[in-house]
């Protein structure tokens, strides 16, 4: 679910603060007046029980390999993993491998991991996450630590494991449509904070890049998109973040709209929230699909997420069975009340 460039950007939360950040990038968040959002008294769920017990294990799983870094052997390691998962839950999978250059010329052997459930239907729904995992702790308050990276058990291995618990649902309670969940790769190498070089160039997000301009199927358009970035965190707080506002603003409605039904309004905020550079966006300027992002930020720290953001502290101490299933079931919600 930045510091440089075009990724600079101003968080507002409350008070206007300049924020060095990414979640994979930089954001402005400016938060509004809460919507009234209409809450029926009695919502009868539709989806299958969403086994957060499960997703946890998927999320601890990945964080067990160590940071998932693009070249090295945890995230090959990982990658197969995935791979296996997918195919054990019935969904038809298309790895998209690619070399790709980072902020400081590195060549990255990136690796897309792709799901496809129905792949003859038209009708697609498209569920996405990054599983690489930040190669600088850049936000550590010890400098001799920030180059050293870091395990993202919230950032990175939380939606992954909510997706997979999707895809083990999905194939025990089929849907007549198509969906296509997406583990992209190299999305966290941005330029780190404490970098003073300028590079220029979008240097987050270079999988979804890769992919959103060569989508596994030609001409690939889904109905709609939704982004699980950063989703397993204690008390996480969900707000209507921007590019997702100004590209899907039905589909954020109605996400919102369910989770509150399902009792999940302490989570799923109706406020409007601040603009995050991350996977989501290129889906949406490719017109790939219209899509949401559902990630986790916070008004009560200078850089607007987690407090453990982009720390050696992002590992599963950080990681709530609850929010996992707050976040996993409004999902889940969304695709079987799809029509």
């Amino acid at each position: 679910m930045n510091l440089f460039n075009k990724l600079f950007l101003s968080f507002l939360f409350v008070a206007t603060v300049v924020l060095l950040a990414s979640c994979n990038s930089c954001k402005s968040n400016k938060m509004s007046k809460p919507e009234s959002i209409s809450t029926v008294a009695t919502y009868e769920r539709v989806s299958p029980d969403f086994d957060a017990d499960s997703a946890f294990s998927f999320v601890k799983k990945q964080v067990d390999f160590g940071p998932r870094v693009p070249n090295s052997a945890a995230h090959e390691a990982c990658g197969d993993y995935l791979v296996s998962q997918l195919n054990e839950f019935g969904a038809e999978v298309i790895e998209q491998k690619a070399i790709l250059k980072t902020y400081d010329g590195i060549s990255l052997n990136a690796r897309n991991i792709i799901g496809v459930y129905n792949p003859d239907q038209k009708k697609r729904i498209l569920l996405f996450a990054h599983w690489d995992s930040r190669p600088f702790a850049d936000q550590e308050r010890d400098k001799s630590l920030r180059t050293q990276p870091i395990l993202g058990a919230n950032d990175g291995a939380s939606g992954v494991g909510v997706l997979l618990e999707i895809a083990r649902q999905l194939k025990q309670t089929p849907v007549d449509f198509g969906v296509d969940i997406i583990f992209f790769d190299a999305e966290d190498w941005g330029q780190p904070s404490f970098d003073s070089r300028q590079v220029a160039g979008d240097w987050w997000c270079l999988g979804a890049q890769h992919w959103a301009k060569n989508p596994h199927t030609p001409h690939y358009h889904a109905k709609f998109g939704i982004l699980l970035d950063m989703v397993g965190a204690s008390n996480a707080t969900f707000y209507k973040e921007g590019y997702s506002v100004q590209y899907a603003s039905n589909i954020i409605e109605k996400i919102w709209q369910l989770a509150s039904r399902l009792g999940y309004g302490d989570y799923f905020i109706n406020k409007k929230g601040g603009y995050i550079t991350d996977d989501h966006v290129i889906v949406n300027q490719m017109h790939r699909a219209p899509s949401v992002n559902i990630i986790h930020t916070s008004e009560e720290t200078p850089h607007g997420f987690g407090d453990f953001w982009h720390t050696h502290n992002d590992d599963m101490s950080v990681i709530n069975k609850s929010t996992l299933k707050v976040v996993g079931q409004t999902v889940m919600e969304v695709i079987y009340t799809e029509k």
